[in-house]
This record gives structure tokens, sequence and C-alpha cells, in this order.
């Protein structure tokens, strides 16, 4: 079985999106993990613009790449955009994905502001997913 690791700083957004879209669009024909060089906790609005796809991340939680074993990896695939992207140590083949970060703390934000931003994020990664899914998941 192939296996994707998708990595980002916080796991907490992009790279929990794509875990949750990964699964759903290639079902068991890959194993599809997520990590993060700093990782905090799952982001309320990534949960709430995955429910409006079918894509329930209650259950997932924020894990470090430290936990990732990297002789179970055969691709890894960076979502940062602005920020330092976390380095993996393995022998996977490595693709950069940059997405910007829909996080923020702009208070002038309004909800649909918040939603907007995760959705655009989303909607990016699920047309990269399937197009990977379409060259690379037979």
């Amino acid at each position: 079985m192939k296996s994707v690791l998708f990595l980002c700083v916080a796991n907490s957004a992009r790279s929990q999106m794509a875990e949750g879209l990964g699964r759903q669009l290639w079902g068991d024909r890959v194993r599809v993990q997520s990590a993060g060089s700093a990782p905090s906790s799952v982001n309320p609005w990534a949960i709430e613009v995955m429910r409006e796809m079918g894509v329930d991340l209650t259950a997932h939680r924020s894990k470090s790449v430290n936990e990732i074993d990297p002789a179970s990896v055969d691709t890894v695939i960076t979502l940062c955009a602005e920020e330092v992207c976390p380095v993996f140590l393995g022998k996977a083949r490595r693709l950069h994905w940059p997405i910007p970060d829909p996080a923020s703390t702009d208070p002038s934000l309004t909800r649909d502001d918040m939603l907007a931003r995760f959705r655009t994020a989303r909607d990016t990664l699920r047309g990269l997913i399937e197009r990977f899914g379409q060259q690379e998941v037979r």
C-alpha cells in the first residue's frame, strides 16, 4: 500500500483537511497521515468546512512529525506557504504544495471571512489531491 504524509506547522488546518480529503478520495488504497512540527489542536473552522463535504475531523488530533515512522511514508507533501515547513527525515519522495494558512487571529475578520478562507484552502487541497490521485493512486 502507498503511504502519504501531509505536513504543515501546527497540524491544525491544512494538513488535517488534506488527511481527511485523502482518506475520502483514496479510501483504503493509500495510507494517509498528517503531522506538524509544532502540533496544536484541530482548528474548529477546518472541522466546519470539512463537515460541509461529508468529512468528519472531530476524532482527529494534531500530531508531531516525530510520531511518524519514516519507514511508513512513501511521499511527504508539505503544505506551508509563508512559514518554514517542517523537515521530515526519511527516504520518502518530497512534494511541496504552498497553500496559505487560512487560520488568522485578525479580530476584524468575520465568520463569513473565516469560512471563506478555510473553504479556499479546502478546495485548493481537493483539486491538488484529486490530480495527485489520478497520477499516483491506481
